[in-house]
């Protein structure tokens, strides 16, 4: 119980702590807004569909035909980071991890195997280039995950963007997009909470 209040309050002072400035004005930065809005959901799942896939895959897609949850389980205030578990049926390797940076917003990924080791290819993202929206954030490749990308074998990679837009109590997409026509997008249903899932590889049920 305690753990979980003190959860609770973290969300709360993440969301109070976007929203102001260090002068206690109402902040008007999209990167603010955005992380703020993704805050009021701390604590929640939700289920998600596959909107966009192309071009179609040539072998067996991860995603397709399994069940999709988000799970916005970590607020940590003074970091101002959430980190969004993506579990894909029974993979729950994935997790999302969005900071406030000094010029916007900075999205990782951390994958691990089911033994909760890091993946090869994890911590991989970049930093949003431009001010965004209060609904949409926009994610170009960084340089430290191209690297990455071409060290293992995966140069199709190191053109991606990736996006995430939320729609105030109705959606949150996510989305992975390359200037050569590959577009991916998840839409997740904020109108209906869902059942936690499990722990995300790699963390504790208290994390």
């Amino acid at each position: 119980m305690k753990r979980a209040l003190s959860t609770k309050w973290g969300c709360a002072l993440l969301a109070l702590s976007a929203a102001t400035s260090a002068h206690g004005k109402e902040a008007s930065l999209p990167a603010d807004a955005f992380l703020a809005s993704l805050a009021t959901h701390c604590g929640k799942a939700y289920a998600g569909r596959i909107t966009a896939n192309q071009p179609a895959s040539t072998t067996p897609d991860p995603f397709e035909g399994k069940t999709l949850v988000m799970h916005v389980r970590g607020c940590d205030a003074p970091t101002q980071e959430i980190r969004v578990p993506f579990h894909v049926g029974d993979d729950h390797s994935r997790t999302w991890v969005i900071t406030r940076t000094a010029g916007g917003l900075r999205l990782k990924h951390d994958h691990r195997h089911e033994d909760g080791s890091p993946d090869p290819v994890t911590m991989y993202g970049g930093d949003t280039a431009d001010a965004g929206t209060a609904q949409r954030q926009a994610f170009p490749v960084d340089a430290e995950s191209i690297a990455m990308f071409e060290r293992e074998g995966l140069a199709a990679s190191v053109t991606n963007t990736w996006a995430m837009e939320l729609t105030p109590a109705k959606t949150f997409v996510y989305e992975l997009s390359r200037p050569n026509g590959r577009l991916f997008r998840v839409e997740f249903d904020l109108t209906t909470p869902v059942a936690l899932p499990p722990a995300p590889w790699g963390a504790d049920d208290e994390d």
